[in-house]
């Protein structure tokens, strides 16, 4: 299933993209995409309904973030070995582990506001993975199981608060307008393989990344069943994965976003996205 979220922010509702693209409202049956809603009992219960059955949404309406009320936006850092090697560091032991604040949460085609006085603010197409049941202390065998589906994510990141004011990657992850996700969440019955999807992200028209989740250093059990040694997940919880390389930073010499130009990333069959760059 393709579960979504549209409506004007603040005042999502949660729908699902039917096989011929038509988005059908599901307020008649959760209140949203979030929480409870995304345990394996409840997806079980929404896929066992005929989206023919369901209010189709008229229009073409804003499509917000693909979960609501994230509590914890959990963030792999270095997880591509050529990401790693352009951005001048080591391939990790174990997962780089931060977070990004969930204010930054936004629409997967919402504005990216440039943060005051940045020069140095970059994109990061990432895979993210979405949390449906509440699990601690996994092992990899059993990390699978504790995923609701998966969904694109724009690590956008500001690369002078992450790397020089201080070197707490969080100050650089998480301003306002930094965490596109969606359009959809797409359930795990639909990726047979989330080690084998192709990522790619545009600026203005012109390639920059082109990736495949193949090359993860950590693969998604493996960083799930990490995590969970870290913190109680929770269903709802987002863990983005890490990008692969083509990033602003790494370019010679690096190119940083000005404003006014316009993102646009995808993973396959995760949707994509696209964004207008302003400056806050």
């Amino acid at each position: 299933m393709k579960l979504l979220r549209y409506g004007p922010e603040g005042q999502e509702k949660p729908g699902l993209l039917d096989a011929n693209g038509t988005i059908r409202d599901l307020s008649g049956h959760i209140a949203d995409i979030a929480d409870d809603a995304l345990t394996p009992e409840s997806l079980a219960r929404i896929a066992a309904l005929d989206p023919a059955s369901l209010p189709a949404v008229p229009g073409t309406p804003r499509i917000g973030a693909c979960v609501g009320h994230v509590r914890k936006f959990v963030a792999i850092g270095l997880n591509y070995a050529d990401h790693a090697a352009e951005s001048g560091m080591a391939v990790p032991a174990e997962p780089v582990v931060f977070n990004k604040w969930t204010s930054c949460i936004v629409g997967p085609n919402d504005d990216v506001k440039i943060p005051q006085g940045s020069t140095k603010t970059d994109w990061e197409v990432e895979l993210g993975v979405v949390i449906g049941s509440r699990a601690s202390n996994l092992s990899e065998a059993e990390a699978m199981a504790a995923v609701a589906g998966y969904c694109v994510v724009n690590d956008v990141s500001e690369r002078e608060w992450q790397i020089e004011r201080g070197g707490t990657w969080d100050k650089g992850k998480g301003f306002d307008t930094f965490g596109p996700i969606g359009p959809w969440l797409v359930t795990t019955d639909e990726i047979s393989d989330p080690g084998n999807l192709d990522m790619w992200l545009d600026i203005d028209g012109k390639r920059f990344q082109t990736g495949s989740t193949r090359t993860m250093v950590f693969n998604v059990a493996a960083l799930v069943a990490y995590c969970s040694k870290l913190m109680t997940l929770l269903p709802g919880d987002v863990i983005t994965t890490g990008t692969p390389p083509g990033v602003g930073m790494g370019q010679k010499p690096p190119v940083y976003l000005k404003g006014g130009e316009v993102m646009h990333l995808g993973i396959t069959g995760l949707g994509e996205q696209r964004q207008q760059v302003t400056r806050a």
